[in-house]
């Protein structure tokens, strides 16, 4: 069943890697978006809770911090 999920998600990640070319849409841009929609995930699902939400991302504390500033999130400027 996850190998399924998998390569549901792979093929909706090479179509949105398609489209992003197609509409001429850098590298860093796109990481940059996709950096900081992964990290608005993981606080939303974890309640706003830094440390938990570093835990679900695999990067540690600081880290995600020093990113959540550099995304302006959370009310960061």
């Amino acid at each position: 069943m996850a190998a399924i999920g998998i390569r549901i998600v792979k093929e909706k990640l090479e179509s949105l890697v398609t489209e992003m070319i197609e509409r001429r849409i850098f590298l860093e841009e796109a990481l940059g978006e996709f950096e900081k929609k992964f990290i608005q995930s993981a606080l939303t699902k974890t309640g706003g809770n830094q440390t938990k939400a570093a835990l679900v991302l695999g990067v540690h504390r600081n880290t995600l911090n020093r990113k959540i500033v550099q995304h302006r999130l959370n009310g960061h400027r």
